[in-house]
């Protein structure tokens, strides 16, 4: 349900040509005319692969309007490190898509970010949830447009498991492991669990955290304005380890878990020799299971709402990119220009049509995304307003919520290996967190 305005009048074939708004106006993209030829536009992101390909399309879409060339450098995980070294080694980009609220921060107080301007505020103002923006803003004032959002609260699984199993989509995380159980009882383990990669754990933590705790008990965490071992935080990892301790519920068990990452965890459950019947992870995983694997989403590949804990609300975990502005940019014009257009419903339509991606503007039509599923998330995004809450490891600083090999990651690691004393590992986060935060 759109908030503000209407829902986009335009279909998304005019949004994506950009060639007019509702009611036949021009579209306003920063400028438009061809007015930024001659200037080229460097962009720095983590995507790759099918994610680069398509912002890509989007970059295009900036050039046929303001006559910009563009420039995309992918980052890898390591954005903070990377974008800092530019910037030292005066080679800075121009905009940078940042996938961690922490580092946004991190940038804005290391005085590298230009706060957007009045035209990129008012189409925030206009377009999206309030909470966007209190995300994309540090002090009171805003440097980070939200353009591309992940819809963290999605469990995905094969119909053809669950029709085996004599099961359907669960309303609650209780009836999640009786599924699960039902699923492994079958002949097939219920989840593949991307251990090897820290951060999806993360997630797992958050959705049960945010539903079981509640929302404010959550900002409060992700604030470290309690201590993780905080009582609700040892409930939670308690919840957790009940998963994570049934080695018949894990492809296999927790080992195997660990020495999974994410693309794997997917193939698992939609590749050609299944080994479980579901995988949770956010909206994205469908791109995976489409485009790698064939999977016609809907049909061969659908996803239930993660379920809620012990009696609260179902979670709206998100993640999400920011674009912003480097001081150090030398074309700060188009790069400002290059945010405008990013805050409109045209640039997103671009992407949503080209399918692995969804938007937190609250005013893309939803007929430019490319399947029902990936509607269906939007929508749920979109319905969730002010409630959805961003992933709480992207708030934190990175050596506790984004790196590789330490902090939240590895313990939550450690956590699976052996989830036996939820008290001890929340002790161990905390210590992490204090002297990542102190610093």
């Amino acid at each position: 349900m759109l908030r503000r305005t209407a829902l986009a009048c335009c279909s998304a074939l005019t949004l994506a040509l950009g060639a007019t708004a509702c009611g036949g106006d021009p579209v306003s993209a920063g400028g438009g005319s061809k007015e930024l030829s001659g200037q080229t536009l460097n962009v720095a992101g983590v995507w790759s692969g099918a994610e680069q390909k398509n912002f890509q399309k989007v970059l295009d879409a900036f050039t046929e309007k303001t006559g910009a060339k563009t420039q995309f450098v992918s980052t890898g995980d390591n954005v903070s490190t990377v974008v800092g070294s530019k910037i030292e080694g005066g080679n800075a980009p121009d905009v940078v898509m940042v996938p961690q609220v922490g580092v946004l921060q991190q940038f804005a107080r290391k005085n590298w970010l230009t706060p957007l301007s009045k035209t990129a505020e008012k189409s925030v103002d206009t377009n999206y949830a309030p909470v966007w923006k209190d995300y994309g803003s540090v002090d009171g004032k805003l440097y980070g447009l939200y353009f591309k959002a992940a819809h963290k609260s999605t469990v995905w699984y094969s119909p053809e498991a669950f029709e085996q199993a004599g099961v359907k989509p669960p309303a609650t995380y209780d009836e999640m492991l009786k599924t699960a159980q039902a699923v492994s009882d079958s002949g097939l383990p219920a989840f593949a669990v991307a251990g090897e990669d820290g951060w999806t754990l993360t997630d797992w933590f958050e959705n049960i955290y945010l539903s079981q705790a509640g929302p404010e008990k959550y900002d409060q965490l992700a604030q470290h304005k309690i201590k993780w071992t905080d009582p609700t935080v040892v409930k939670a990892l308690t919840t957790l380890g009940s998963l994570f301790s049934d080695k018949k519920l894990i492809a296999g068990g927790q080992k195997g878990a660990l020495s999974t990452d994410f693309p794997a965890s997917v193939e698992k459950v939609f590749g050609p020799d299944p080994e479980a019947g579901m995988v949770y992870e956010g909206d994205f995983v469908a791109g995976i299971a489409k485009d790698q694997f064939g999977k016609k989403i809907g049909e061969d590949a659908r996803f239930f709402p993660f379920p809620a804990v012990a009696g609260g609300k179902e979670p709206v975990v998100s993640g999400g990119d920011a674009a912003v502005v480097l001081k150090d940019g030398k074309n700060p014009k188009a790069a400002m220009a290059f945010l405008e257009f990013l805050a409109t419903p045209e640039a997103a339509a671009v992407w949503a049509e080209a399918g692995g991606f969804l938007s937190p503007n609250e005013n893309v039509d939803l007929a430019a995304y490319g399947d029902v599923t990936l509607r269906e998330a939007a929508k749920s995004l979109i319905d969730a307003g002010d409630s959805v809450r961003f992933d709480m490891s992207d708030q934190a600083p990175a050596a506790f919520g984004g790196t590789k090999g330490t902090g939240e990651w590895k313990l939550l690691q450690d956590f699976l290996r052996d989830p036996s004393n939820p008290a001890a590992t929340a002790a161990q986060l905390e210590a992490a967190a204090a002297k990542a935060y102190k610093s």
